[in-house]
């Protein structure tokens, strides 16, 4: 089955496919429009790019869209990550590294929302942009957003959860991710928002670093308390981690003997946002839904709003991808060169290259 969805997958993001990404639909500064990026920029300009880490097929889309948009335009771009969300000091190292190299702007996916105040402001005190990407960060400082409210995406899910129910009681185990970042805690505003005044009750599993070990753990210690609850709302490696865990525990009971007809069935799966393995779970039927953020049209908008800014061009507050919630029918549908990268595609780092010594060369001082 996994051959049958990289396959899928990589016939669905063919380099043709990827290189003409535009026009896409966006909102843009509370507007809906047709996003058209630059043909070319006007020159090699130097960006440097930070994320948060490289260790999900999320960030590989982010990295690889980054790479794309950056080679199409003809711009140089370093890719640092830095880790993990544990590692905010990290990052910040990585941003003084790339000022040392003379970056002209920087994209942001930042660990928290107010962790690189400082530092941004000192930039655009300089006049150097700042592109907040996908995480959201608190500073007067950034230039442009290209991120997508993340309050949107949990409130769509939500509402996908309230729909088929009414105001029937709801049991919801909530795993949000990584305490701190702006993303989590937007995601947090718009479930509280949209389940006010419905008869759900939210169960949270606890805040983590989103890869599998971290919420596995999350997820044996959340069920080992809560086995009975009616839905699951989590991030994209929560999703994949508790579907797994779900799936072996009703395995163990039938194998144990311990199965009944009639049994509750196991609760409804929904990600907030979208990675390839809650592709392959929709396309499995172990999940129900799926949100996306399109982080690949995300981190291409980016690149283009620092070459825009670099070439003093008026560019939108904040530009933002429609949201989608993406279900078993209507997968085949959705351009996954928005969401993915293409199949074997890793996370991307690079280094950007030091300027040339440009001293002019002293003459030898005679013998």
């Amino acid at each position: 089955m996994k051959r049958i969805v990289a396959l899928f997958l990589s016939l669905l993001i063919c380099p043709a496919l990827a290189a003409h990404w535009f026009p896409v639909p966006v909102i843009a500064d509370g507007q809906k429009q047709q996003y058209n990026p630059l043909p070319k920029a006007q020159r090699q300009w130097r960006l440097c790019a930070l994320l948060p880490h490289g260790k999900d097929h999320y960030w590989w889309g982010v990295a690889w869209g980054l790479s794309e948009e950056a080679a199409r335009q003809g711009v140089m771009l370093g890719i640092y990550e830095a880790g993990g969300y544990e590692n905010a000091t990290k990052q910040i190292e990585q941003l003084r590294l790339c000022e040392q190299k003379k970056a002209d702007a920087y994209i942001i996916a930042a660990i928290s929302a107010n962790g690189l105040d400082a530092q941004i402001r000192q930039l655009s005190a300089r006049g150097i942009p700042v592109i907040d990407l996908i995480n959201g960060i608190d500073s007067a400082g950034v230039s442009s957003h290209s991120s997508l409210s993340f309050a949107g995406m949990s409130a769509a899910a939500a509402q996908y959860i309230l729909k088929p129910h009414g105001n029937k009681p709801l049991k919801l185990a909530w795993f949000p991710g990584p305490e701190g970042a702006a993303w989590v805690r937007d995601a947090e505003t718009g479930l509280t928002n949209t389940l006010r005044g419905s008869q759900t009750q939210v169960l949270h599993a606890g805040y983590g670093p989103t890869d599998a070990f971290s919420q596995a753990g999350l997820a044996r210690n959340f069920f080992a308390k809560n086995p009975d609850v009616d839905v699951v709302l989590a991030n994209a490696v929560a999703a994949k981690v508790v579907s797994q865990l779900l799936h072996q525990q009703l395995l163990h009971k039938d194998q144990a003997g311990k199965s009944q007809g009639g049994a509750k069935p196991l609760p409804k799966i929904v990600a907030y946002y979208a990675n390839p393995a809650v592709i392959e779970l929709l396309q499995q039927g172990l999940i129900a839904a799926a949100v996306t953020d399109s982080p690949v049209i995300q981190a291409r908008i980016a690149v283009d709003l620092a070459i825009r800014l670099l070439q003093k061009e008026r560019v939108p507050a904040y530009v933002a991808p429609q949201i989608e919630v993406l279900q078993a029918d209507n997968l085949a549908s959705y351009p996954m060169d928005r969401l993915l990268p293409p199949d074997e595609q890793w996370i991307i780092r690079r280094e950007l290259l030091d300027l040339p010594d440009t001293k002019p060369e002293l003459p030898e001082k005679p013998l």
